[in-house]
């Protein structure tokens, strides 16, 4: 993706929250240069990879394929000064948008739909890394009600309900048409080694430098 891309959808992304009444922490507004004068008492945002994440998840079609996430909270177990055992996102959905499926082997976590319209997750058991189980219910808990569905089911979610997706299930999630605004709380987030896609796609995009950015994503962080 060309940085000049990521660049509108963030400004995009700060419209559509301000729309939604969604206050997002001050580091979220800081620029490159004001990172610059930033010491190691906030190395928890970077280490962590806290802030700004938005990806085509490698394949280049962003509006097809894509999601912009906010890290707000997370742990981190490689540092031991880090006792945090949660995490907490907010994920921006556009119309017609697909997260294509993948699955968690360490994080247990729940999708809240925050607004804008109806939010669509369909599920699968896994049977391997690259496999879907087609065979199995699909245990899920919705708000508190804990039962089963058939694999592939598409659990259609109102603003304000959510579900918990467990570890090991597929899950592909997308809009019909409102662009909405999702929370996601989870056990502690690792996006290197705890996201199993199914197709042979990557978790972060390759970047084309034409413009300076406007904030840091997580990626671009150094500590």
């Amino acid at each position: 993706m060309k940085r000049s891309e990521i660049n509108n959808y963030i400004r995009e992304a700060e419209d559509f929250l301000h729309k939604m009444n969604f206050l997002l922490p001050p580091f979220a507004f800081w620029s490159p240069e004001d990172w610059k004068n930033k010491g190691p008492e906030y190395d928890e945002i970077k280490q962590n990879h806290l802030g700004w994440d938005l990806t085509d998840f490698g394949i280049g079609n962003y509006e097809k394929k894509g999601l912009l996430l906010f890290t707000i909270r997370n742990g981190n177990p490689a540092v031991p000064s880090c006792t945090k055992t949660y995490a907490e996102k907010m994920l921006m959905v556009r119309p017609g948008q697909v997260t294509p499926w993948h699955y968690h082997q360490s994080k247990m976590e729940d999708i809240i739909n925050r607004g804008g319209g109806y939010l669509n997750v369909q599920v699968y058991g896994s049977a391997g890394t690259k496999t879907l189980n087609k065979e199995s219910p699909v245990p899920v808990a919705v708000d508190g009600r804990n039962y089963s569905v058939d694999p592939g089911a598409v659990i259609k979610l109102a603003p304000g309900e959510s579900i918990t997706l467990l570890r090991g299930v597929f899950h592909q999630f997308w809009s019909d048409d409102g662009t909405l605004l999702l929370g996601e709380v989870s056990m502690v987030n690792d996006d290197h080694s705890d996201n199993f896609f199914l197709e042979e796609i990557g978790r972060f995009p390759v970047i084309t430098e034409d413009e300076k950015p406007l904030h840091l994503l997580v990626g671009d962080y150094t500590v």
